[in-house]
Order: C-alpha cells, then sequence, then structure tokens
C-alpha cells in the first residue's frame, strides 16, 4: 500500500503545528519566603529533547536536566543545593505562543507561576 506524498506532508505537518515553540528566553516572576523574586528560563529544544537553565536576580544559571517535550507538555528536574541539603525540583508545564505555565514540587509541597517569552 503506497501513501501518497501530500498525506505525508500533512501528517507531518500536523505534528509539528501540535510541537511546543519552546526556544527562546522567558521571564517572570516567583514568590520565595513570601517575597516575590524574577527568574529568567533559557530553553532550547531538540526533537523530544529539552535543554536549560534558569536564573533568579543576581545569581549564577543553574542548568535542568532530563528535559523532555510531548506536544505543549514539558518537563524537566533542577537539581538544588539548599542549606547544605541537596534537592531536586521536578517541573512541568504547559507551553502556549507567548507563555509557560509551570508547575513545581518538592520535597512534597507544590508550587505554580507563569512565565512571558522575551521578544
Amino acid at each position: 500500500m503506497k501513501i501518497p506524498v501530500a498525506f505525508m506532508g500533512l501528517i507531518l505537518f500536523s505534528v509539528l503545528a501540535f510541537a511546543a515553540d519552546v526556544d527562546g528566553t522567558w521571564e517572570g516572576m516567583i514568590t520565595v519566603t513570601g517575597s516575590e523574586v524574577p527568574v529568567r528560563w533559557t530553553f532550547k529544544a531538540d526533537g523530544d529533547k529539552l535543554t536549560g537553565s534558569v536564573s533568579q536576580a543576581g545569581s549564577p544559571q543553574f542548568p535542568i536536566k532530563d528535559g523532555k517535550i510531548d506536544g505543549k507538555s514539558i518537563s524537566f528536574v533542577l537539581p538544588i543545593e539548599y542549606q547544605g541539603m541537596s534537592m531536586q525540583v521536578n517541573y512541568k508545564g504547559v507551553v502556549s505562543q507567548n507563555e509557560i505555565k509551570l508547575t513545581g514540587e518538592v520535597q512534597g509541597q507544590t508550587f505554580e507561576y507563569t512565565v512571558k517569552k522575551v521578544k
């Protein structure tokens, strides 16, 4: 059975149309110990793999690990050190054209915030 080239092109276009355009820089505010702190994420997609990093005001960049993309959904882990303890923040997000709604989970506690794409 032969599949017409036009049909294959339509399938490929459909897959690409549903893939999230996560590449670039995203900024927002996160509440840390009662204070709002600016945060800046940088992401790069390569197929279904996601790489990137995050920085907060005055801090160095921290790389993410185990990043994945599935349509408009992203997930990754952010390893952190806090008061001499190693932890990881598990993130999930939903990407739209100009924003990402992120949900983080660390030690059973969840938090949410939104970042906007920097033009």
